[in-house]
């Protein structure tokens, strides 16, 4: 196949239909049918990344191999695929704005008025064909963030009909996601809010390729032929997404749809075989038949909104499922844990794993689930803030450190057994600034994590600003936790253990990031099973 071909997908009557899940599942069988393909997300929000964004407020932010922070449909992206994304995998219009400011304080422009047509849309033209030239792609998934009617995507819905029109009908489509509702009242599926939301596409000048319709209920065939008669395109082009058990049984429903023969035939390229879903579907089947349960507490302070953990959750399902077993992960808020709760609280759980974060609110209720998993010998598994929360528990109730902490936390304390990197004193912006994407990290031998790893040296995702601080290290090896995953180049502690005690591991980096499907992450899979033993 010569040049790439672009897959549009937009979005229409409200947000959060999956169109993420939609566009990793149609990746995931054209990739199955042996095509390299690659999936972006554009962001209509004027933020320049999710990096500075409150999880309250956009969920979960992504950090990508090449440091990164970017929107959590990355996450989907890459744990379905089994593929790294980059900075090229997540445009925002804060990103587009600033680049065709700067141009236009350079003198780019020549002097010429800078317009939303043709310099905002040129720029986001640039940017869409700018993932296929990195990679040599046979496909780019391109999802559009928001609803077709939002003021913030209209530059992108413009920059969409430009393509379409340069590139040829053989060369890119639109695959436009839509909400058929179902009116409990009236015992009835409505199609015209889908057909409000084509007309207010075709408004714009694009015209979908193939609709797919969320839904409850499975569509009748009569419904199917009036989306069909209303929106321009023939019937085999209207898919049917009903809700799933699980975002993983999506790729398979997209199948029994036909979506990715569809696509094929819109590009005029030849169907072949079926895509090669051996072993998704044998992950599947572990997944709706596994034979034993864990119940885990996960401790965190943003628990109100899925969300915003979401990697972690995925990690449970992609490491619990290996080992044909279904994690139960109850989410308890750190606010809500004191010292008089705290042994009730913890009692029935197998395992306990202490959340990322910013920030002093529910720390101490943090502490308090690290000191029951330390005294009663329970897995435990921290995580970046995690990881730093086990350094100051083990400091207070161990070392004898009562006013040990974090300088996040505390400025003036005594002990800071946890402090601010040297080259972060002197940063005061927020964005993009902290400790970001891969770094090496090599293993001690006896240690869990090398036994999880099973390799010397490995590398993995941070954000971060504050780490473990050396001067503190002998006191903690010779009382009994030691650091078994150190930076070759920068000697900074990665991982710290109790080696005495069951399993206990905290990391300073972000192991969730890396974990996918078909490859769940050594940490996690180790974690659940010291639990279930």
């Amino acid at each position: 196949m010569n040049a790439t071909k672009y897959i549009f997908i937009t979005g229409g009557v409200t947000s959060s239909l999956g169109k993420g899940i939609i566009s990793a599942s149609l990746g995931k069988l054209l990739q199955a049918r042996g095509y390299k393909v690659s999936i972006q997300k554009i962001d209509p929000y004027l933020n320049i990344d999710p990096g500075t964004l409150n999880p309250y407020e956009h969920g979960e932010c992504y950090v990508t191999q090449d440091g990164t922070e970017t929107d959590l449909d990355l996450g989907h992206y890459e744990r379905f695929l089994g593929e790294p994304t980059s900075h090229a995998n997540n445009v925002t219009t804060g990103q587009i704005y600033q680049t065709v400011i700067n141009k236009e304080r350079k003198g780019d422009y020549l002097g010429k008025t800078v317009q939303i047509i043709p310099h905002i849309t040129n720029e986001i033209k640039t940017r869409i064909k700018l993932l296929a030239k990195k990679n040599k792609l046979d496909f780019v998934i391109t999802e559009i963030g928001g609803t077709v009617g939002d003021i913030e995507s209209l530059p992108y819905i413009e920059a969409v009909r430009q393509l379409k029109w340069e590139l040829g009908k053989n060369n890119a489509i639109v695959i436009h996601l839509t909400l058929v509702p179902y009116l409990s009242a009236a015992k009835e599926l409505k199609t015209k809010p889908t057909q409000h939301s084509v007309k207010l596409l075709l408004e714009n000048g694009v015209q979908p390729d193939i609709i797919v319709l969320r839904t409850e209920k499975s569509l009748t065939k009569e419904i199917k032929q009036k989306v069909s008669l209303f929106c321009n395109i023939d019937i085999e082009s209207v898919i049917e997404a009903i809700d799933a058990k699980s975002i993983y049984e999506v790729p398979l429903k997209m199948q029994d749809e036909k979506l990715d023969e569809t696509v094929l035939k819109k590009f005029s390229m030849e169907v072949g075989a079926e895509p090669d879903l051996k072993p998704w579907k044998e992950f599947l089947y572990k997944l709706y038949n596994n034979k034993k349960t864990v119940k885990i507490a996960a401790v965190g302070k943003y628990v109100e909104l899925q969300d915003a953990y979401k990697s972690i959750n995925d990690s449970f399902i992609h490491a619990a499922t290996h080992q044909e077993t279904k994690a139960i992960v109850d989410w308890i808020h750190s606010e809500k844990v004191n010292e008089e709760n705290y042994k009730e609280i913890f009692k029935d759980y197998k395992g306990i794993l202490v959340a990322p974060g910013f920030g002093h609110r529910g720390i101490e209720g943090k502490i308090l689930a690290i000191k029951y998993a330390r005294e009663n010998n329970i897995p435990f598994l921290g995580i970046c803030l995690g990881m730093q929360c086990a350094v100051i528990e083990f400091a207070r109730n161990v070392l004898g450190y009562s006013d040990a902490n974090s300088t996040e936390m505390e400025t003036s304390t005594e002990y800071p057994v946890i402090d601010l990197m040297e080259n972060q004193k002197s940063i005061t912006t927020m964005g993009a600034t902290m400790r970001l994407g891969s770094y090496p990290c090599n293993l001690k031998k006896k240690s869990k994590a090398f036994d999880a790893y099973k390799k010397n040296q490995v590398v993995e995702r941070h954000r971060h600003r504050y780490e473990f601080n050396n001067e503190f290290i002998e006191d903690y090896e010779k009382a009994g936790m030691s650091a078994t995953g150190i930076n070759p180049e920068t000697n900074l502690v990665e991982i710290m253990e109790i080696p005495a005690h069951k399993w206990f591991v905290g990391v300073q980096f972000h192991p969730e990031y890396s974990s996918t499907v078909l490859k769940p992450h050594p940490l996690f899979v180790d974690f659940i099973k010291s639990a279930l033993e």
